[in-house]
């Protein structure tokens, strides 16, 4: 039924052909024929005739492509969009900065004498109070021994002393000695109880340099590279560093900020564009390292400087990051990225969206009826690779992302969801909200295609 009511037409079509006309007449009864019909013209319009049926049986066959448009125009270019979603975005400030450790030891021989051992190994972690230098202890075992015995005469001398002055009491009071012996026994009694006191302090003292001769570590931490080896002679007449401690996790990172973006800062406070950052996270520290990778634990900000460096005009900002690997070394440069306050009904869209010129920032927006116009909207900084519109865009506009060497002047497009590269493709029927789904075409021999 589809061929033959497909036939019809196309000999439908071929009939309108003065050669069909001539068919008809020459099928006409010869009595309304005219006598001087040609023969050889009706033979050449019946072959007409089946030719323009054959055309349109070929036509509709079920193989064949669709007819062209009325107005031969092709189908509008399709344009990767994005719908404007205003929220709430938190503005990041990235500043550079430096790492610190959070403390740090100088490692000095305390007492004099020669290096015997090291006891660690160069940039391993130590503990508070581990040995790691052994500086020769024997002059000082030898004072501590001569301290003891001195201490064991002043303690003999005391002994003595006081059974004297314990003896002479009652012949004081039978005034059978003088008062005077009785206040040199007793005098003699404390000197010896001084002299003691002396010699426990002797010893004390010998002990302590016997200890300092045993170098320990002053706090937890990453030991660096020893400065002396064995054999060394130190603590000569000062106190010789032996190595560098410090304690690496947590770290510090200290950076700048100037004092116009503080002031440009509290400007938008003030206006309302800008709101403070609540929460626990509101002043979070991000640290991005020199190879562009983010640090894996978020710092906190510790203070901010309240004074302002006359000679640089910056303010100093210090930040404590947690560094339980040991990523974060000793006077590395990194930056600092700090939310420190958020846009109200501002759009992120991706950076190939937005013209940034010297007149002003631009994009491509998209009508519900495919026409293209260019809008100027007002761009703030980059967070996570995109850009923070905060004026300029509506809720629910089509932004255009890709496909811009598609439009041409006033010529309307078709709008299709963008994906980023690497992400997920669209699966079929599924659209970004506002964006129409993008229609498959029609399937030979379905019922959309028939006539």
């Amino acid at each position: 039924m589809i061929g033959g009511t497909s036939a019809g037409h196309g000999l439908a079509r071929c009939a309108a052909a003065p050669e069909l006309k001539a068919l008809r007449m020459s099928t006409t009864p010869s009595a309304s024929r005219a006598p001087d019909c040609n023969p050889l013209s009706s033979r050449a319009a019946l072959g007409l005739a089946v030719s323009c049926l054959l055309a349109g049986l070929a036509a509709c066959s079920p193989g064949s492509a669709p007819p062209p448009a009325a107005n031969g125009a092709p189908p509008p270019p399709e344009v990767g969009v994005v719908t404007a979603t205003p929220g709430t975005v938190g503005l990041l400030t990235e500043l550079p900065g430096r790492a610190e450790a959070s403390r740090v030891a100088q490692v000095r021989a305390r007492v004099a004498g020669i290096v015997q051992r090291q006891m660690f190994r160069e940039g391993s972690d130590v503990k508070a109070g581990q040995a790691l230098f052994q500086i020769d202890p024997s002059p000082y075992q030898a004072t501590l021994a001569s301290a003891k015995a001195a201490q064991a005469r002043a303690e003999a001398n005391l002994m003595q002393a006081q059974a004297q002055a314990t003896r002479y009491k009652p012949l004081l009071d039978a005034n059978a000695i003088s008062q005077q012996d009785y206040v040199n026994a007793v005098a003699a009694q404390k000197q010896a109880e001084a002299d003691v006191a002396a010699g426990k302090a002797a010893v004390q003292a010998a002990q302590i340099n016997v200890g300092y001769a045993s170098v320990t570590s002053p706090i937890g931490g990453r030991i660096g590279r020893a400065l002396v080896t064995e054999g060394a002679l130190v603590g000569q007449g000062e106190a010789t560093q032996l190595a560098l401690v410090q304690q690496v996790d947590p770290m510090y990172v200290n950076f700048t900020q100037p004092v116009a973006d503080v002031l440009r800062l509290r400007a938008a406070l003030a206006n309302g564009q800008l709101k403070s950052a609540g929460g626990a996270n509101a002043l979070a520290v991000r640290i991005v390292l020199d190879d562009g990778s983010v640090h894996a634990q978020p710092g906190r900000l510790l203070f901010s400087d309240l004074s302002v460096d006359p000679a640089s005009g910056q303010i100093t900002l210090r930040a404590e990051v947690p560094n339980p690997k040991g990523v974060l070394l000793p006077g590395m440069y990194v930056r600092a990225r700090i939310e420190q306050s958020a846009a109200n009904d501002a759009v992120l869209l991706p950076q190939q969206a937005v013209q940034r010129t010297a007149q002003g920032d631009s994009l491509k927006v998209v009508a519900p009826d495919g026409t293209v116009s260019t809008r100027a909207v007002k761009v703030g900084m980059a967070k996570d690779g995109q850009w923070v519109v905060l004026d300029g865009l509506k809720a629910g506009e089509l932004v255009m992302v890709d496909g811009f060497q598609k439009v041409q002047g006033n010529r309307p497009v078709k709008p299709v969801p963008w994906q980023a590269p690497g992400a997920a493709p669209v699966s079929a029927g599924a659209a970004q909200p506002g964006v129409p789904a993008a229609s498959s075409p029609p399937v030979a021999g379905s019922a959309a295609s028939r006539p």
